[in-house]
């Protein structure tokens, strides 16, 4: 049955994605699940009826100045700073230039063009406040991330998110329209860390493709990447990072190959992602993997096209997300909506994201030993697994794009009908 969807006709919204453009491949550099939800999101309120334009920094000569994703969701890069990656902090110094980019391409149409800006992260932010006042608009904000709760669970090793980014994320809570948080927990964070108005943050969870991470055929789906019918497959998807703890599940592996050698030849790992961070963190893992003895068994294969990466998901016994910190978990609800269950850490929006004890299990901490434990009854008892797979399936069903992109319509109409009839600011400090 389709799902009902909202008019968005006339209503025209300007998203601010700084330090990362949509048109990314998500698990390299920068780029994840947040380039997910801008390019899933702004198509979607384009197809009913807004028009959307997402403002990015260009980061290579020859880049178009607008290139449309969609009919009505349109990516436009500004020049701000040198060409090629920059690190976020390094990015901060170029606000102004981006944030004059953003406002000298509003000044091309009349008065009055954009209804509201919606910033996401914090260096998006910062830029999207001037913006916002500058035209006398609401201003949206998704954090995706925050500085004091990575702060608080770092992996060791860690640097942790500098005081800048604190302040950025401090100043945009007092002075956004409206917070959009994930889910329930990350509601409670901005309350607990950054102490939030409750009137002012709004719960929008994040949804996933349900018409490209569907179910099919394990067996034909593990031929397709190139493993044998009887493989058992643990799989990682998302950045090479500390906080993402790939870690974890290579430790777990081996665990696993000690408590039950039958696995032995039929068991692969494969981390599907890029380098994020660290340039040594890929290498880092590949060391792990030797010196646990099972570089054999270990594929550390580049991000994935979305249709190959639903085959990984369709192929593994189970999907693996054991990181430190988690917003809300999309790649454990890709791997459900594929029917794969999921094992977890119990942190931030992935007990949003997987239903504990139905479509995966959700393990308190990061001992290997307790992924283990959970991934040997996945193996080993096939109807759990099924069963497991079709309440993932169920439970992916109610969080869709379409959902995500109506619960922030409704925020959007709020805000822009509470906003008619101010006055514009005129005289605001741009950056």
């Amino acid at each position: 049955m389709p799902e009902p969807r909202g008019s968005a006709e006339g209503l025209r919204v300007a998203m601010l994605s700084m330090h990362t453009s949509p048109l990314d491949q998500p698990g390299t550099g920068d780029a994840g699940g947040m380039n997910v939800y801008i390019v899933e999101v702004a198509r979607r309120l384009a197809e009913r009826g807004a028009a959307v334009d997402v403002f990015t920094r260009a980061t290579r000569p020859g880049q178009p100045p607008a290139v449309e994703i969609a009919p009505g969701a349109t990516v436009r890069h500004i020049a701000a700073g040198p060409y090629g990656p920059l690190d976020k902090v390094g990015l901060a110094r170029y606000l102004c230039p981006f944030t004059f980019g953003v406002l000298r391409t509003e000044a091309g149409h009349g008065p009055g063009h954009y209804d509201l800006v919606h910033g996401h992260y914090w260096l998006s932010g910062r830029a999207g406040m001037a913006v916002a006042h500058r035209w006398g608009v609401p201003l949206v904000q998704s954090m995706h991330t925050l500085a004091r709760v990575k702060n608080h669970s770092l992996a060791e090793g860690d640097a942790p998110e500098p005081e800048l980014r604190v302040r950025g994320e401090d100043q945009l809570v007092r002075q956004a329209d409206l917070l959009v948080a994930n889910t329930d927990d990350e509601a409670r964070q901005l309350d607990l860390h950054y102490g939030a108005d409750p009137a002012r943050v709004g719960i929008v969870p994040p949804g996933v493709d349900l018409d490209v991470f569907t179910p099919g055929p394990r067996t034909e789906a593990l031929r397709r990447i190139g493993l044998p019918d009887d493989a058992e497959l643990l799989l990682f998807v998302g950045r090479v990072q500390r906080l993402k703890a790939p870690d974890v599940l290579l430790r777990a592996a081996a665990l696993l190959l000690e408590k039950d050698p039958s696995l032995r030849g039929r068991l692969v790992v494969a981390v599907v992602g890029g380098l994020s961070g660290s340039a040594d963190e890929p290498r880092r893992l590949a060391e792990l993997a030797r010196s646990l003895g099972i570089a054999g068994i270990v594929r550390l294969e580049p991000p994935a096209p979305r249709a190959e990466l639903a085959d990984y998901y369709r192929a593994a016994a189970a999907t693996v997300v054991p990181s430190h910190s988690e917003s809300f978990g999309l790649v454990a609800v890709e791997s459900q909506a594929c029917g794969t269950p999921v094992v977890a850490a119990r942190v931030g929006g992935l007990p949003t994201a997987v239903h504990d004890g139905a479509s995966g299990v959700l393990i308190d901490g990061h001992d290997p030993l307790d992924y283990a434990r959970a991934l040997h009854e996945i193996i080993r008892r096939p109807r759990l697994r099924a069963a497991m797979g079709e309440a993932g399936v169920a439970h992916a069903a109610g969080l869709s794009w379409s959902a995500t992109a109506d619960g922030l319509l409704g925020a959007y109409r709020r805000l822009v009908s509470g906003r008619a009839g101010e006055e514009p600011l005129t005289a605001v400090r741009a950056c």
